[in-house]
């Protein structure tokens, strides 16, 4: 019945009302229907309507009523499973039973007397189930935002003036800043209760002075002092005074019930959510995430609708908020440049990840970017970490968890830059903002990792080697047999993602890993174009004639992605470089290869895709071509712009393999012939080309440049069709359950059973794969053009799509194991 309801006919296929997701056709109508998302949905709304079933809706009692005191009038009626009051909206309470009959009794009895209380008891209100599209809500909130702005972006007379007009439009006001100060004090006075000279500080957004009306509340609870209190009073002689509570429990009472020095972060979070639900008033939706990164307790406070958390290891976060506070006094431009690019960001769909961790920057990468701008700006407009911590006095020298995290306390310790440039251009200079779009327009994200301790970009060769972490058990091994105290955050190497940039202080965390290849492209891509605009009239100039200019244009949001002339879509496959899914071998090789490591990873990837589409999908190799990359045309076998290629017959390919020689359709062959003949690595390549001095900048891809591969394929059975149904029978009796693509052997053997079982397809799909290495100025990958058969383009379009998947994940698998 539910189905029906959800499911709606539409002219372009069928529409989930429940998972608000449109599907094309009935095939993948069922997949969707069976698919997890929509089972857990389901599965969430009958709970829901069962609970709905066995509750009642309560109100009449007084202010001081516990939930206690209702279980128990109500347990008369049936064991009650939980009881929820809600005192802030007004006196009403949600009793929920365990069955269903004991809802029915409850309401049979006409009237309900409660210490005295006469209460009105009524089934609960049932509301209807709707999934809420929390990026819909966001997106539409940024566009009701945006149309507000506009009148005033306009009324400024330059774009200096727009760009202090966007920071006096987002910043936190200063009523709400002094509002979260009158919390923090609430919970201080609460927390000290139970911990006597514990400290709640506040980091990030709120108080780093980039933060917006909207931002959490981040909440640092030390317990450093707690501890040595609580060692003090067990191993004093005299007895610790102690006062009573209303409760009747002594002050640090609490204290003896759990030891801090032993205590697990786990305990002690459901310690502080304890404390916090039952003794700071307002705060509710209290929840300990133990399994984060970093563990917290996140609430919620009703009077400011204010969403925070409190963590109690997470010390560098408290001083890198004390780095961007000192980094905002040293120079009036970095706030109005941040809270721009900020929200640039946000309305092209770069940064913002919804309900959480996600694929796009966040504020902190971004105000990092921002800052490593101005560090390398002629001359510098912030000074490096390390310049920083040369100023700092021996007073002000800080150490946490073994990050050097020294810098000068007040920003008078730091003489003023010498760079006098504007927002916006000014005196013949483009400007700091346009500046920073092209300074990244054409930053080597592949190849360099972005340092703000040195102020440079460090060679991405140089911590290939260290792609992988050491596990814990190996690391206190190794620390036993050399009598050596371990150091484990020291010895840890960044996770290398798409997008590098280190933190300042804890050098072995990159916060930008969880960045996307698809977003760093897209963030470099608008970063070109928001280059270009800066140069037009339409950005310096205010319209006459009242239309957008400025930072109106600027700020439009983010529109469709690029397509060919035609209209239709580009069928191309990316596959990106992952330095940390590489076999250890490999590893050390590219790190030794310096610039020229995307050489030999392409070579990789292009015997690795031969033997995808060859030994797993079992298609036909036709022939393999090669032009050389331009500007060098003894590189590869043939001239640049020509059209003569080497060409091998599938019966030559067999006849060299016959005789033991590669031909160009195998692995080995394509390695090579995928970059011509690769010339010898000199003595500079071969020793420490990964390193570069200080004061210099390395130089952006000047490695060897590969020639543009080419196969055309053969296929002729649907070797896609009906896969994961067959991958299931065969693993059915199997201990294997692995995902898709993760294991050669059997999807070999998927592959067989197909083309076994099932008929060919009537016209065989006689396609195109050509092979490019992008990287220098985007994300180092590989980009597989597809070319699409002049006839069975109907199939082939299911087979692009299936290919889009498998293909990179069965690259990564077969790069990982060294294949």
């Amino acid at each position: 019945m539910d189905l029906e309801v959800d499911i709606i006919t539409t002219p372009k296929g069928f529409h989930c009302n429940l998972c608000n997701t449109n599907v094309p056709n009935k095939p993948s109508l069922d997949e969707h229907v069976k698919g997890r998302k929509h089972r857990t949905l389901s599965t969430v709304r009958a709970t829901r309507r069962a609970q709905e079933e066995r509750s009642v809706f309560v109100s009449g009692f007084p202010k001081d009523a516990s939930q206690a005191q209702l279980t128990q009038y109500f347990q008369q009626f049936g064991p009650v499973a939980e009881v929820i009051i809600d005192k802030d909206k007004g006196v009403y309470a949600i009793v929920q039973f365990s069955e269903v009959d004991s809802q029915l009794t409850a309401l049979s009895q006409l009237v309900h007397d409660m210490g005295g209380m006469r209460l009105r008891v009524k089934p609960r209100e049932k509301k209807g189930f709707k999934l809420v599209d929390k990026k819909n809500t966001g997106v539409k909130n940024q566009e009701e935002f945006l149309e507000r702005l506009k009148p005033a972006l306009g009324q400024a007379e330059t774009v200096n003036e727009q760009m202090q007009c966007v920071v006096e439009r987002l910043q936190l006001a200063e009523n709400k800043r002094k509002a979260r100060e009158l919390l923090v004090q609430l919970i201080q006075e609460v927390f000290t209760e139970f911990f006597p000279e514990s400290q709640v500080l506040p980091f990030g957004s709120s108080v780093n002075t980039f933060g917006i009306h909207s931002c959490d509340l981040d909440l640092f609870l030390d317990l450093e002092n707690t501890k040595t209190f609580q060692a003090r009073a067990k191993t004093s002689t005299e007895p610790v005074a102690e006062t009573s509570s209303d409760d009747g429990r002594s002050e640090d009472s609490i204290l003896s019930d759990i030891d801090l020095s032993t205590a697990s972060p786990a305990e002690l979070l459901e310690l502080v959510a304890t404390i916090l639900r039952k003794c700071v008033p307002g705060v509710h939706k209290v929840q300990a995430v133990t399994s984060a990164r970093l563990p917290v307790v996140k609430f919620h406070y009703r009077a400011l609708d204010l969403h925070g958390d409190i963590s109690i290891n997470n010390r560098l976060a408290v001083r890198n908020t004390r780095f961007l506070q000192l980094c905002s006094g040293l120079d009036a431009r970095l706030r109005p440049l941040v809270y721009t690019i900020r929200y640039w960001a946000r309305q092209k769909e770069l940064a913002g990840n919804v309900g959480g961790p996600g694929p796009l920057l966040n504020n902190y990468a971004l105000t990092l970017l921002v800052i490593f701008f101005l560090q390398n700006t002629d001359p510098p407009v912030l000074p490096t970490v390390d310049q920083l911590k040369h100023m700092a006095c021996e007073e002000e020298e800080c150490v946490i968890e073994g990050w050097d995290c020294t810098f000068p306390s007040q920003p008078i310790a730091v003489p003023p830059s010498k760079n006098q440039q504007d927002l916006c251009k000014c005196l013949g200079s483009s400007g700091l903002l346009a500046a920073f779009f092209s300074f990244y327009a054409t930053f080597d994200f592949a190849g360099n990792v972005i340092s703000l301790r040195e102020g440079r970009a460090l060679p991405v060769t140089s911590f290939l080697s260290q792609a992988r972490k050491v596990p814990q058990e190996e690391e206190e091994k190794n620390a036993m047999e050399e009598e050596q105290p371990r150091k484990p955050h020291n010895q840890q190497a960044p996770k290398l993602g798409s997008l590098n940039v280190l933190d300042p202080f804890e050098l072995s965390h990159n916060v930008a890993g969880n960045l996307s290849e698809r977003s760093q492209h897209s963030f470099q891509r608008e970063c070109q174009e928001a280059e270009k605009y800066c140069r037009s009239l339409q950005y310096l100039r205010k319209s006459t004639k009242g239309k957008p200019w400025g930072l109106v244009r600027l700020f439009a949001p983010h529109g469709q992605g690029p397509k060919k002339l035609d209209g239709s879509v580009e069928m191309s496959i990316s596959i990106p470089f992952k330095p940390a899914l590489l076999p250890e071998v490999l590893r050390n090789q590219l790190q030794l290869a310096g610039d020229g490591f995307r050489l030999i990873w392409f070579q990789k990837v292009c015997a690795a895709m031969v033997q995808v589409f060859q030994n797993v999908l079992k298609c036909r190799l036709g022939s393999f071509t090669e032009s050389a990359p331009s500007g060098d045309a003894g590189h590869a076998a043939v001239a640049p712009g020509s059209c003569e290629s080497m060409e091998t017959s599938s019966e030559e390919l067999n006849t060299s393999s016959d005789s033991g020689i590669a031909g160009p359709g195998s692995p080995q062959s394509a390695a090579a012939a995928a970059a011509g003949s690769k010339r010898r690595l000199s003595s500079s390549e071969d020793g420490d080309a990964s390193s570069s001095p200080q004061d210099k900048k390395p130089r952006l891809g000047s490695g060897p440049k590969p020639g543009t591969p080419c196969w055309t394929w053969t296929q002729t059975h649907a070797v896609w069709a009906g896969r994961r149904k067959v991958r299931r029978e065969l693993i059915k009796d199997a201990a294997d359950t692995r995902p898709e693509g993760s294991n050669m052997a059997l999807e070999v053997q998927v592959t067989d059973h197909i083309v076994e079982k099932e008929p060919p397809v009537k016209v065989p799909l006689v396609f195109k794969v050509q092979a490019k290495l992008v990287g220098n100025t985007q994300s180092t990958k590989v980009l597989l053009k597809v070319h699409p058969p002049s006839e069975g383009k109907e199939h082939f379009r299911d087979f692009f799509h299936f290919l889009e998947v498998f293909l990179p994940k069965m690259v990564d698998t077969l790069m990982e194991k060294g294949v």
